[in-house]
């Protein structure tokens, strides 16, 4: 077993998210700290503070540019950030008199941030779409099946009757109300980040706000008043919002895994899965697996919360530590939304054949 399940060869399919994990590869790091560096270069010739022909040699050397990601390993083993690195690469691809003008007025933190929030707006974008498409699916679910009649438990006790819409309503409110958050807090998060050294963009001079704005819309990013190198609320929030959305799926596949015991019988699975030992048995595989994850993400989400204390104007320890923990947050929300989707399609009732 590898350290990570979801870079297994055969484990990832069943725990991971390869169109989440994508956003998390290097070179979908590198390829987005690249476009900042063009976008920062282009707003700053734009308020004169550069020559707009570094601006072009900056771009062109930008695009050209490639770079193993095991080139860096031992630059990042020393500096603990890829871009100085980066940087100087970067500038030994820009022909003179531009390759001064690379980089000006930033440091590795908002290159870093930013590239983080131009992939993490692609996430969120992926789990909007999956739980709208939830949304619709519970919808079809009570449409068509909300008056089949279940018996209640209370404290795993039989209790009184029910309807499945009644049950469906447990799972689908849950998830409108994490949909309906999820625009406020996004545009609370992914925004440019562009402070220089300290934080207070005061290399960028008069024009810091102008620079800043511009490479917002470049990036397809919500514009900053300030730098928040050392502001990570959004970020804690953002894990929370992975870990509550996979906990309200925890909740669906839990029910559903007592739903299809034999001594139940409310539901079955179709294309279950099955036993080496007993091969009459159809384990209920994905609605355990939307536990585990809930699970999961609840134990990660008291790590990022940690990253909340950074001393100063930058924590290398607390920066760090996000790096570990949130791309995980993410593929395992992304994982969630993908195996919920997969079981509700899955949900048969024994008077009915056909899908739901």
């Amino acid at each position: 077993m590898s350290v990570s399940v979801f870079e297994h060869p055969f484990l990832r399919s069943l725990l991971g998210d390869d169109a989440v994990a994508a956003a998390f590869t290097a070179k979908a790091d590198l390829a987005a700290m690249l476009r900042f560096e063009t976008a920062l270069a282009a707003a700053e010739a734009e308020a004169g503070l550069i020559p707009a022909a570094a601006a072009v040699a900056i771009a062109v050397a930008a695009e050209r540019l490639v770079i193993a990601p095991a080139e860096l390993a031992a630059a990042v083993a020393r500096d603990g950030v890829v871009i100085p690195e980066m940087v100087r690469r970067l500038r030994a691809a820009v022909d003179e008199p531009h390759r001064a003008f690379v980089h000006k007025g930033s440091t590795s933190q908002d290159v870093i941030d930013t590239s983080l929030f131009i992939r993490l707006k692609a996430v969120a974008e992926i789990l909007a779409a999956r739980i709208d498409a939830l949304m619709t699916g519970f919808d079809r679910l009570v449409a068509a099946h909300g008056g089949v009649m279940l018996t209640g438990h209370t404290r795993m006790q039989r209790a009184r009757p029910i309807t499945l819409a009644h049950k469906v309503a447990a799972w689908r409110e849950p998830l409108a109300r994490q949909q309906a958050r999820l625009p406020a807090l996004t545009e609370g998060l992914f925004r440019v980040q562009l402070g220089g050294a300290v934080g207070n963009r005061s290399e960028l001079g008069e024009g810091a706000q102008q620079v800043a704005d511009a490479v917002a819309a470049r990036l397809g990013l919500h514009t900053a008043p300030r730098a928040t190198h050392s502001d990570r609320d959004g970020i804690v929030v953002l894990g929370h919002w992975f870990t509550v959305v996979s906990g309200i799926l925890g909740k669906f596949g839990a029910d559903v895994a007592l739903m299809a015991q034999n001594e139940i019988g409310a539901v079955n699975i179709a294309g279950g899965g099955g036993s080496s030992a007993m091969p009459e048995k159809n384990n209920p595989v994905g609605a355990e697996i939307l536990v585990t994850l809930a699970r999961f993400t609840a134990a990660l989400q008291s790590g990022l919360d940690q990253a909340l204390v950074h001393e100063n104007e930058r924590s290398g320890a607390a920066w760090t530590l996000e790096w570990m923990i949130l791309p995980q947050l993410a593929v395992a929300a992304g994982a969630s939304t993908r195996t919920a989707l997969a079981l509700l399609d899955a949900l048969r009732f024994p008077q009915q054949d056909a899908a739901i």
